[in-house]
Formats: structure tokens, C-alpha cells, sequence
């Protein structure tokens, strides 16, 4: 891939690699990630098969790629400092609900790498150290800052971030697995999803004024 500081080459090259990822989902959810090719991939992209080694240096980094963009890991940080300014039932209500428009409608993409991704176990650290860790860690420190603040009773925050995640993957793994409600009314998840952990991690004291302003 170039190497540069100018902005706008920079620019180039992220859309450039945004264009390729989005071919791989449209062809690893087709295909399945063994019988894809990058030259299926480079064709749906309208693009030279050369290009992507450009850009990405396999099919297993290619598919590394895709799991960072879903997980927007750069844009995680921002996402919670602006929650920061909300309370935390509209934040975390507003943040499933956006997380989970992004995952749901590639769920057919997830069934085709979730067997390279188990199997994998070089991608599987790659995708925990790389993804999943850097994210954890914006959700601890947003976690922390909202016990700081009163928003939230003391938890143990390292636990409770995961177990949010594993919700989350948990409905997108029974969807996959065939579950017709949630496929048919995932958009409702979020409100469901979220009133279940406020109830669960505000202070008894926050849980009464809020129920006190809805009524």
C-alpha cells in the first residue's frame, strides 16, 4: 500500500480499501471464505485482482480487514466520548441500536467466516489483539467514568463489558442458527436489550427518577 502524509492520498487509500472490503463481504456471504477467490473479489470491486495486494497481503488479511471495519475500532472512541455527554440508558439504547444496524445485515457474511474464525488460530489472536481488545478497552474506561459519576452502580467492569458484547454476538449466533424472531425483529432488540441492562447497573435511586419522569 503507498505510504504517504499527505491527506488526501490518505483519504484515497481508505476509500480505496473500503471499496475492496465491501466486495470481499458481498463475495466471502456468496461464496464462503475457501471457494472465494480475489480475483471474485477484484470483479465485484470493478477493479485489477493485483490491486488488492496493494491493499491487503491475503485472503486471511482481507478477512481481518472486514471484522475491523464492522467493528469500526477506530471509531469506537468517539463513539463513547460521545456518550459520555448523554445519560446512559439513551447512550447505550442509541449505541445497540447502531451497532446492531451495522452487524444484522451482513449476518449471511458472518455464517460464511465464523468456521475460518474458529478454526483459525492465528486470526483468531490477530482479530482478539487487534478488534476486540482496543474496543474493551474504550468500554472500561466509558463504564468507569459513568460508576464515577453516579450513573451506574459498582460493578465489576471488566465482566460486565464482556457480557454486554456476548449478548450481542449471543442474538447474532441464534439468528444464524435460525431463530425467525430475532431475524424478523431485530430492530427492536436494542430497546428490549438495553432496558434489560440499565434496570440491571443504574443505582436503585437513578432506576426511580427515571421511572418517575416516564409516567
Amino acid at each position: 500500500m503507498p505510504n504517504t502524509d499527505d491527506p488526501i492520498a490518505r483519504q484515497l487509500i481508505a476509500l480505496r480499501r473500503t471499496q475492496i472490503l465491501e466486495a470481499a463481504i458481498k463475495v466471502f456471504a456468496e461464496k464462503g471464505f475457501h471457494r472465494a477467490t480475489t480475483k471474485d473479489i477484484a470483479r465485484v470491486a470493478g477493479i485489477a485482482e493485483g490491486t488488492i495486494y496493494s491493499y491487503f497481503s491475503s485472503k486471511t488479511d482481507l478477512l481481518l480487514g472486514i471484522l475491523d471495519l464492522l467493528n469500526q475500532t477506530e471509531q469506537r472512541a468517539e463513539h463513547f466520548n460521545a456518550g459520555s455527554e448523554w445519560n446512559f440508558k439513551t447512550f447505550l439504547i442509541a449505541y445497540l441500536h447502531q451497532r446492531m444496524a451495522t452487524l444484522w445485515p451482513k449476518a449471511e457474511m458472518f455464517r460464511a467466516i465464523l468456521p475460518e474464525l474458529l478454526s483459525n488460530s492465528t486470526l483468531r489472536e490477530q482479530y482478539y489483539q487487534q478488534v476486540i481488545e482496543p474496543t474493551i478497552v474504550v468500554a472500561e474506561a466509558y463504564f468507569r467514568l459513568q460508576i464515577e459519576q453516579g450513573q451506574m452502580r459498582a460493578v465489576d467492569i471488566p465482566l460486565t463489558v464482556r457480557a454486554i458484547a456476548s449478548m450481542v454476538l449471543g442474538l447474532l449466533l441464534l439468528q444464524l442458527l435460525g431463530d425467525s424472531s430475532i431475524e424478523q425483529q431485530w430492530e427492536k432488540l436494542p430497546e428490549v436489550l438495553g432496558t434489560m441492562i440499565v434496570d440491571g447497573l443504574q443505582p436503585q435511586e437513578t432506576r426511580n427518577r427515571y421511572e418517575h419522569q416516564e409516567q
